[in-house]
């Protein structure tokens, strides 16, 4: 990848209990510009990322002690703008979902072809590089099937019930204006709804314009990030009012849901 001069390379941390696989990827991650580190468990993982935070993290759920979802809640919670991308063998299916909700970015599942992980890699580098610096706001208003206001006339904060999205700074405030824990992906995803109000949006358009890459369209991980939403904004998230499902299509805002 390449780097504006006098700027360090990304630091990719790589947690795997298979010494293997870690030596592999971080051999493999560097001959591409990336910094490595890695760490066999969950304690080096933590010591690590107090010396240096990383840009993103490769997680291995099945780790002997304290496992990759429970890393991944640390991560999140004290590094909201790291990448996670999880790692997870196929029949693993429960613990994918567990993973999108405790606010990973990506999973691939084991065995994986090495190249589709760094594509993985990048994709969500390019995510939360966007977070760390200018609005994502020009990917939205270049989608060829979606025609959003012009960028000019979109207000700087959207409300969300009594949430308010700063769509300059990237961040989602409360009613008293502290903020909401949120990961680069469910901002593309809010920022996406906040550009095409009362306007139903089905999966292919939301997987197309909020991930940046060809997802399956019957991958359940928007319907996932939706409830994920829909519990850090609505009122009652079972009966949701503003981020609302439309039978056979997908999702729609409804900004003039009254919110208390």
């Amino acid at each position: 990848m390449p780097q504006a001069e006098g700027t360090a390379s990304p630091l990719l941390l790589v947690v795997d209990d298979e010494p293997e696989l870690r030596s592999l990827l971080a051999e493999y991650f560097g001959r591409h510009g990336y910094r490595v580190r890695t760490a066999e468990d969950a304690a080096v993982a933590r010591r690590a990322v107090t010396e240096e935070a990383p840009a993103l993290a490769v997680l291995d759920i099945n780790m002997p002690g304290e496992n990759g979802l429970s890393l991944a809640r640390w991560l999140r919670e004290f590094h909201p703008r790291m990448g996670l991308v999880m790692l997870t063998t196929a029949s693993e299916a429960v613990d994918r979902i567990v993973g999108l909700e405790v606010g990973a970015d990506d999973y691939l599942p084991k065995p994986f072809e090495v190249r589709e992980l760094l594509a993985r890699i990048r994709s969500v580098l390019r995510r939360t590089e966007l977070g760390a610096g200018a609005p994502a706001a020009p990917s939205l208003a270049s989608a060829p099937t979606l025609t959003p206001a012009p960028l000019a006339t979109t207000p700087r904060r959207v409300r969300f019930g009594s949430c308010q999205l700063d769509l300059d700074e990237r961040r989602l405030l409360a009613a008293d204006n502290t903020d909401i824990e949120i990961s680069a992906a469910e901002f593309d995803l809010l920022a996406l709804f906040a550009r095409n109000p009362n306007r139903p949006l089905n999966r292919d358009q939301i997987m197309e314009q909020a991930h940046n890459r060809g997802w399956d369209v019957f991958d359940r991980s928007i319907d996932l990030r939706v409830m994920r939403l829909r519990r850090k904004i609505e009122r009652n998230p079972d009966k949701p009012e503003l981020i609302k499902t439309v039978r056979n299509v997908g999702y729609v805002f409804v900004p003039s849901a009254p919110h208390a």
